[in-house]
């Protein structure tokens, strides 16, 4: 347990730098760029990678590789493992590159598959082509970045996988501030910045792979049985540990049918709403992983539960606070954090409703992360892909019954019902073939957390106010009446917690 704790906390850590930074950058690019179609344009070109990102580092590539590479490790030798690296890391790579040029030379097209609303404006079409042509590539250096973090993370390294995202944000705002002003297209500078962050990233990770001398040497090698099963492994997987992720691209999609903005209104909210998902449900994610994989080869079901279990708990005691607090103090988060002369009292107004939206599915997305693994880990491919083609046709239902009412707060109204149900047909599943058996307390813990979230969403609703205050003072005030609120809000809900007698063993992992 005080491994998994600690392996917890440098991941949460790292992520929590990464995600500061992430603001840092959403910051600049607010204050500099704005929302108007040169920063949609940006956005979808940025978009399309960062949702391999996800993709791959964060979903269906770790997935299906970590249970591989962890079963060869405890039962083939290292010989067999270093072989098995080398095989998919040529294969690997030798996929990506091709991937890459199609992309490249195919960017006005790829452009228009995730926003053919842009086929109304042939100058936002061609900037966010140039844009894709830089960015694209980036699939390319983070799938392998992914390929090698699997590793690093197998041998219980999660410090230098989890602090890797911060390259991509520190490359981003150098780039924003001091590239854009040279440039006849200042926002091109953002996709530079991306492309030259991919490089960055997969080089930080090559000297601590070879500490563990599995610095791939890397051969094609397709019908390297490890790598077929990898790839086997995977497809479906690109369904069953991204159906969130793909139902973010589609509203990526819908929205660029709506009126210029849309798509950075999303942009700004699905980013505050990544904040806390980031910090807790990716670093949770990334360290049951490995420890679910290796208690299914111990054929160890108790332990298995366990973890699964441990992780459910703090998904509900962290993740419904973050919840409730991002939906009430939507409305501060963005002024504070956004609000600029490019962009204004509008796009406050209008981003703040589509976080809102997103916020009531904040608990889902976290257990979302948490139970796919419990599939995969096993590797049940099906029942995961199964589940998420359902959650996928009840965004896209829901999307098309709300976007011309609600618009943009339409689609991430939608995505949160997909997600809801996503998460709970993996709860069911997993609840009904005797994987998960909750241990006791579950019943006085939920009604502990929401007993506490009540009285924190009360102190947030007494101490906010009216969103037109918020927009009439200066940033200094801004800052540290936000704070304040944050700080009083998580003293109360935590205060509460004690007070109803909630203690560590509550979530303490059983042995």
């Amino acid at each position: 347990m005080a491994s998994l704790a600690a392996s917890l906390a440098k991941v949460g850590s790292n992520t929590a730098l990464s995600r500061v930074l992430g603001f840092i950058r959403d910051l600049v690019i607010a204050r500099l760029f704005g929302a108007d179609a040169g920063t949609d344009a940006f956005f979808v070109a940025f978009k399309i990678p960062n949702f391999m990102r996800r993709l791959f580092a964060e979903g269906a590539f770790s997935m299906a590789f970590v249970p591989v590479l962890n079963e060869y490790k405890e039962q083939r030798g290292f010989a067999a493992l270093k072989e098995f690296v080398d095989a998919m890391a040529g294969t690997l790579g030798a996929v990506l590159l091709v991937a890459t040029v199609m992309g490249v030379l195919a960017a006005p097209l790829v452009i228009l598959l995730f926003a053919p609303g842009f086929i109304n404006d042939p100058a936002q079409l061609l900037l966010a082509s140039d844009m894709l042509r830089l960015t694209f590539p980036y699939l390319l250096f983070i799938s392998l970045t992914a390929f090698a973090g699997g590793i690093l993370n197998t041998y219980e390294r999660f410090g230098i996988p989890a602090f890797t995202p911060v390259l991509l944000n520190i490359s981003l705002i150098l780039c924003a501030i001091y590239l854009a002003p040279q440039m006849a297209q200042p926002i091109v500078a953002l996709a530079w910045g991306v492309l030259i962050a991919g490089i960055a990233q997969l080089a930080l990770q090559l000297p601590f792979l070879a500490r563990l001398n599995l610095l791939p040497r890397p051969r094609l090698a397709p019908r390297d049985p490890g790598v077929r099963r990898t790839m086997r492994l995977m497809l479906p997987a690109l369904f069953g540990a991204s159906a969130g992720q793909l139902s973010l691209l589609l509203d990526t999609l819908l929205a660029s049918f709506l009126v210029t903005g849309s798509i950075s209104w999303l942009y700004y909210s699905d980013r505050l709403m990544e904040f806390p998902l980031g910090i807790l449900a990716v670093a949770l994610g990334t360290v049951i992983l490995p420890r679910l994989s290796q208690r299914h080869a111990a054929a160890d079901p108790g332990a298995f539960s366990n973890t699964l279990d441990w992780a459910l708990r703090w998904v509900l005691l962290l993740g419904l606070p973050a919840a409730v607090g991002l939906m009430l103090l939507a409305g501060p988060l963005i002024v504070t954090l956004f609000h600029s002369g490019e962009f204004g009292a509008h796009d406050v107004v209008m981003a703040r409703q589509s976080l809102m939206a997103y916020a009531i599915g904040l608990v889902a997305f976290m257990g979302i992360k948490v139970l796919v693994p419990g599939y995969y880990a096993r590797q049940d491919m099906r029942a995961p892909v199964r589940i998420a083609m359902i959650a996928l046709i009840v965004n896209l239902v829901c999307s098309l019954a709300l976007m011309f009412t609600l618009g943009h707060a339409g689609l991430a109204l939608a995505t949160t019902v997909a997600a809801i149900c996503n998460a709970a047909l993996l709860l069911l599943g997993l609840l009904k073939e005797g994987v998960l058996k909750p241990r006791r307390g579950w019943t006085a813990l939920i009604l502990k957390g929401l007993a506490a979230n009540l009285l924190m969403g009360a102190v947030i609703i007494l101490g906010a106010g009216a969103l037109s205050d918020w927009i009439a003072m200066g940033l200094g005030e801004r800052i540290i009446r936000l704070l304040l609120l944050i700080v009083a809000a998580g003293a109360v809900y935590l205060w509460t917690l004690v007070i109803l007698g909630v203690r560590p063993r509550h979530v303490r992992m059983s042995d």
